[in-house]
């Protein structure tokens, strides 16, 4: 079949759905609305994914965290975190012996009332290095971050995340103001540029930063034991290495011997990252099934439709047989007929999507991404229902009897 022969396949199909455009719209309404259901769902499931990979970077930059291992009491395990074996002394020997890792911060986690300006709130109050700031890419909105000296001296300084300072003083800038800890005096040094709500729920603005030495020795009673380990690897594909580096240090220094298991836990946001998009991958995937089937459904409309057209038309069927027009002629023209009116839904339903996708946007804030492929499988989905349900019609039509045909009243 050549060039020209296509063209008037589809100059005459899209003549036939012409005459009846209110028939050939219903006909089509089936495949519209499965194209685009299908795409602002997958849209709504790659938004997702995407916010979801937006907050686990938002948490760190190629984050390590190395947690205390369980306690185990007749058998029972008590927990991650349980055990008080994380010290000083381990953060030193991965800041100085680990080749993989850039950063390395303790974590001392402390929570409680907070008092400033005349206001109170109930906030987290974590005392970590400098070197927490780069691994968690904190940036500083008004004065400083503190410094070694700070951490030596264990100046109580602080640093505020933003929804304590609104709730402490309004919003208004902070810097030189003092706050409360537990009848403990912090001189307020900085404030931190906005993160927002992870997707997890918590609030990565509710909390204040001091020197780990602060708060151990001022807060905690001396306590020697850190609650966590921060750390930032190199780069993205060496944090596998720097996760087993880390092992290897902290196996040593706990006097870990041959296989004897691990008292601490060593995780990465990688792990997090694709726990999260497997979850968001299977909602996708439900999602864009259930709205796959309304396009089996528009396929048995079509071929509901095309087997009336053929019964309509019956006698200009056997005209065209008869003046010689090939059975396969008919097979072609009655199965582009339907391939038109596939394409043709696909289209609008791809458009219809994209108003859809851009408004669920714009009311509630729900992040949609509408990927190219998306729209390509879509549509070359539509256009098989079209080539599937519209051959059985097609190839009745091909089969009719010239003779029979004309015929028919």
């Amino acid at each position: 079949m050549d060039v020209l022969e296509f063209k008037n396949l589809f100059r005459t199909a899209y003549k036939s759905i012409l005459k009846n455009k209110m028939r050939s719209l219903l006909t089509s309404l089936g495949i519209i609305i499965g194209v685009g259901s299908v795409i602002v769902m997958v849209s709504i499931g790659e938004g997702a994914q995407a916010q979801i990979e937006e907050n686990i970077r938002s948490l760190g930059t190629d984050l390590i965290m190395v947690q205390p291992g369980d306690i185990r009491r007749g058998g029972v395990s008590r927990g991650a975190g349980t055990r008080t074996n994380l010290t000083l002394k381990d953060v030193e020997m991965i800041r100085n012996n680990a080749q993989y890792i850039k950063a390395v911060s303790p974590v001392i986690n402390s929570s409680g009332q907070i008092i400033g300006n005349g206001e109170n709130w109930n906030t987290q109050f974590y005392g970590v290095s400098q070197d927490y700031f780069e691994i968690k890419s904190w940036e500083i909105e008004h004065g400083k971050f503190f410094t070694e000296k700070d951490i030596k001296s264990r100046r109580k300084v602080c640093v505020l995340g933003n929804t304590v300072v609104e709730e402490l003083f309004n919003g208004q800038n902070p810097v030189g103001q003092k706050v409360r800890v537990r009848n403990v005096p912090f001189t307020v040094i900085g404030t931190l540029k906005e993160k927002g709500q992870t997707s997890f729920g918590p609030d990565q603005d509710d909390l204040i930063l001091a020197p780990y030495t602060t708060v151990l020795y001022r807060l905690k009673g001396a306590q020697l034991s850190v609650d966590m380990i921060h750390a930032s690897a190199i780069s993205t594909p060496a944090i596998d290495q720097a996760q087993e580096e880390i092992r290897t240090i902290l196996r040593q220094q706990h006097g870990l011997q041959g296989d004897a298991e691990d008292d601490f836990y060593v995780r990465n946001q990688s792990e997090i990252t694709e726990t999260a998009t497997q979850t968001t991958e299977v909602l996708t995937a439900m999602l864009a099934a259930v709205a796959g089937v309304s396009l089996i459904v528009g396929g048995i409309g079509i071929m509901n439709i095309m087997l009336v057209s053929v019964k309509e038309r019956t006698r200009e069927i056997g005209i065209r047989l008869s003046i010689g027009a090939r059975p396969i002629d008919i097979l072609a023209q009655f199965l582009t007929e339907a391939v038109v009116i596939s394409l043709i839904g696909g289209l609008i339903g791809i458009v219809l999507a994209f108003i859809v996708s851009s408004l669920i946007q714009m009311f509630s804030g729900f992040t949609t991404v509408i990927q190219p492929a998306i729209i390509l499988i879509s549509v070359g989905f539509a256009m098989g229902i079209g080539i599937f349900f519209g051959f059985y019609p097609a190839r009745k039509a091909s089969e009719l009897n010239p003779i029979d045909a004309l015929r028919y009243e």
